[in-house]
């Protein structure tokens, strides 16, 4: 049996992260699971060293120990970041240490295959890279603009029927709860000087009928359409009135999104497309390390058996 051990880096819950573990396990495959930002130094020990075959050393667990130089595979699914060190000098100097050091050796390790590597994973998570990537690799992107000019908003969006998108989907709240920024509509009459206040993505909108979700683990690729009830513009503002069915992705499509990946080094990407009355798919954005645990279970779709896969043998035993 191969002895060689699977490191999988996530938060404390993490359900998504559980159902991959789980068949891992199943498969007797070594799980090492930690949270590098939280769990880093204690009760997580590190002792690496460098050779001519690169880091080798251990990486230890409360009780259970991984050997660096054969981790088989990286999972990298939603740690929690490194701390700050608050305000503190030498508190601020340990917490850059340990995640340059911790995470240096982490995304350094010999033979290991990364879902996805953290630092491809940071580069992909910009949608202008996003955007110029897509068009590259032949996908099709409505007009976009980036702006942080009043003017140049409000012309744009006087010239064609024009969506708003946040470029990060980060924490907001509102009045003290949690609360989504979802793309929506915007009118050249709405526009006014508080754009001038932060970049901001404006988009000739796509009149669609409905969703796909597209998931690439490797270069398998998992498709889902998502119907919404009419006029809703971002349908994860509307998850309990949404319906799913398995769809083929188009060979085209497909190809698109394996080249969009290796562009930026990545081994997964949650893409999303609005599909047009004539069958067109839209690209819309990926998310490096979105969710998909909901979408297997709602359409079917054998996604955890294709990440537990590539985690083993670094292929898919399923084609």
């Amino acid at each position: 049996m191969d002895g060689r051990p699977v490191l999988v880096c996530t938060e404390f819950e993490d359900a998504t992260a559980d159902l991959v573990i789980a068949e891992l396990n199943r498969r007797r495959v070594p799980v090492l699971r930690f949270d590098p930002g939280r769990d880093f130094p204690a009760p997580v020990v590190l002792a690496a060293h460098v050779g001519a075959g690169g880091w080798g050393g251990r990486l230890t667990v409360g009780e259970r120990t991984a050997d660096l130089s054969a981790v088989r595979a990286l999972y990298h699914r939603r740690p929690s970041a490194y701390p700050t060190g608050g305000g503190e000098q030498v508190a601020r100097f340990a917490a850059q240490e340990n995640r340059r050091g911790l995470g240096g050796v982490l995304g350094a390790l010999p033979g290991c295959l990364y879902l996805s590597h953290p630092q491809a994973i940071a580069r992909a998570e910009y949608k202008p890279a996003q955007l110029s990537a897509a068009l590259r690799a032949g996908l099709t992107v409505s007009a976009t603009l980036i702006t942080n000019d009043p003017m140049e908003a409000k012309a744009f969006c006087a010239a064609q029927p024009t969506i708003y998108k946040p470029l990060h989907a980060g924490a907001y709240e509102v009045e003290g709860e949690p609360a989504g920024i979802w793309a929506a509509p915007v009118e050249a009459g709405e526009v006014d000087g508080a754009v001038s206040h932060s970049a901001h993505l404006f988009q000739a909108q796509v009149f669609k009928v409905a969703d796909v979700r597209a998931v690439v683990v490797g270069e398998q690729v998992f498709s889902a359409r998502i119907t919404a009830p009419p006029g809703v513009v971002d349908w994860r503002a509307e998850y309990q009135s949404l319906t799913y069915e398995p769809v083929a992705c188009p060979d085209g499509i497909r190809g698109a999104l394996v080249r969009f990946l290796a562009a930026f080094g990545l081994n997964f990407g949650a893409f999303d497309f609005a599909v047009t009355a004539d069958g067109a798919w839209w690209f819309l954005e990926c998310n490096p390390n979105g969710q998909w645990a909901w979408l297997e279970d709602a359409a079917g779709l054998p996604i955890t058996t294709a990440i537990a896969d590539l985690l083993e043998n670094g292929a898919s035993q399923h084609e």
